[in-house]
């Protein structure tokens, strides 16, 4: 753990993509039991941000710590194996595949012994251990033997979720995890979020939907053409005030730009 208790920690992050610069000298923390948005405009920079922090991308300056140490993840297989998981807006869920193959999907049970050796998967511990997981984040499933094609945004977020809380021991990110989801799916993604943030694990929120933002976040990073303009804190600024900043009609400073 960082010495003042960031477990991710991003020290001025460059990148670009031929001639466009996209991020600028970027600053970004993550701390536990947390959860930090991270807002701007289409063409911020978020998506790039976060494709560097979990190894979809190399910065072309700037350093990564990870639980104070510096570090570098070349691939999203990386970041994966020490703890961070990415709940993506497309969520990235096998949706043919029923709740059970889809938390467990590259990360099967075997059986113990020589039937495991022959690759027969462990189907009533992977059942179990999802059942539980489901269960201490109130995701409510009718059938766990229903393919995800046949079940709602909501339900079908929650599994997206639940997997990456399963496998995520340090940070969960979540890219736009309300979108295209009606009103009481929204709720229920919102309050899972929340439930995310009492396990201690922090999450880095995504979205462009500031009263979802304000809802759940402890802090407000606000990107504006790829540089990190401010900080707010949800309890003292305004969804006008986000907005504002967002798209640099009130500098950070407060003056009217």
């Amino acid at each position: 753990m960082d010495r003042d208790g960031a477990v991710l920690r991003a020290r001025g992050i460059d990148k670009s993509f031929g001639a466009v610069q996209v991020l600028r000298d970027v600053d970004f923390d993550v701390y536990p039991g947390e959860v930090v948005a991270l807002i701007g405009d289409n063409g911020a920079g978020k998506s790039t941000l976060i494709n560097v922090l979990t190894g979809v991308l190399r910065p072309d300056a700037g350093q990564i710590f990870f639980e104070g140490e510096r570090t570098t993840f070349d691939t999203p297989h990386e970041a994966r194996a020490r703890g961070i998981e990415t709940v993506y807006q497309d969520l990235a869920v096998a949706p043919q595949l029923d709740a059970v193959a889809n938390i467990f999907l590259g990360r099967e049970h075997k059986r113990p012994g020589v039937l495991g050796k022959m690759g027969c998967l462990d189907k009533a511990r992977m059942r179990r251990e999802t059942e539980t997981q489901l269960q201490d984040l109130r995701v409510r499933l009718t059938s766990l033997e229903r393919p995800l094609s046949t079940l709602s945004g909501g339900q079908r977020q929650g599994v997206a979720v639940a997997r990456a809380v399963m496998w995520a021991s340090k940070v969960v990110i979540m890219d736009e995890p309300t979108a295209a989801l009606g009103v009481a799916q929204v709720g229920m993604v919102l309050d899972l979020i929340k439930r995310v943030r009492e396990t201690g694990i922090p999450v880095v929120f995504i979205s462009h939907n500031m009263p979802h933002v304000f809802e759940v976040a402890d802090r407000i990073s606000v990107l504006r053409l790829g540089e990190m303009v401010v900080e707010l804190d949800p309890e003292n600024a305004s969804t006008d005030d986000a907005v504002a900043v967002m798209t640099g009609s009130v500098r950070n400073d407060g003056e009217v730009a």
